[in-house]
This record gives structure tokens, sequence and C-alpha cells, in this order.
């Protein structure tokens, strides 16, 4: 499956973004009353400058305590992204995902944020994928 048709059964292409001033605890509001893994730092929306997940916010509380509350997103965001493109396969993603220890991942297309999707995003298409699978070699075995 590519990561198109992921996109296209999550429906809408809304990606929460926020600026990079906004404080880690605003972004920890974000992040629990949408009930998402990472926020992408975006100041138009559709170019990532940044992401910023719950683990890095559980990170810097556990290394600092809730001072680090009162800081910008700008000085935890992971600035290096690894991105995927719309015409990538869930194995291509999954492979990424677990080389860089990372759970979520912009889509760009042209250089420009298209979407975002996460690691359960990739192991449920995948998952469907199986299933699809399977039933074509159950059918073809027992002739149907």
């Amino acid at each position: 499956m590519l990561v198109r048709q992921i996109l296209a059964m999550k429906g809408g292409g809304d990606v929460v973004t926020i600026a990079s001033d906004t404080s880690v605890q605003d972004a920890a509001r974000i992040l629990s009353e949408k009930k998402i893994g990472a926020i992408v730092v975006s100041s138009g929306g559709n170019i990532a400058d940044g992401i910023v997940s719950e683990r890095d916010v559980v990170r810097e509380l556990g290394r600092r305590g809730p001072s680090c509350l009162t800081d910008t997103v700008a000085d935890l965001m992971t600035v290096e992204l690894i991105g995927t493109t719309p015409d990538e396969t869930t194995d291509q993603v999954l492979q990424k995902m677990t080389d860089g220890r990372f759970r979520h991942m912009p889509v760009l297309e042209d250089g420009r944020m298209i979407g975002l999707v996460s690691i359960g995003d990739v192991v449920k298409a995948r998952l469907s994928e199986l299933a699809m699978e399977k039933d074509a070699l159950e059918g073809m075995i027992k002739g149907f």
C-alpha cells in the first residue's frame, strides 16, 4: 500500500501545526486535547520546520522538571525531519520509522507538507494489506 492510500483512508489532509514560539505547555495541552502524539512546527502550515512529540515533552520534563513548560517548542523540537512521499510503500515507511526510532512522519510532495502519518496509520494499513493477501491466498487454495 502506498502512503497516498493511507492519507486517503485517513480522510482530510489537515495536519495540526503550531508556531515555533508556542510554549511547551501549550503544545502539551494541544497534544492532550486532540489526542495526538505529535505536532508539526510550521510558520505557514505547509512547510515543516520541525516536529514536537509527546516523547519530546516527557523527556524534557524528566530531565529538567516543570520549568521546561515555559520554553518554546523551538527549544526541543526535532528539526532534522525525515519525511516520506505519497508514492512510498508501507514497508519503506516502517523501515524509516524503525531505523530512526520515531513514530510520526510528514508526507512531502514537491517540498510541501501534504499530510502526516503515524506508525499506527502505517501498521493499520499494513495489517489491512496482509488480510487481503490472506483472503486472496485462501480463495486460490479453495478455488473461489
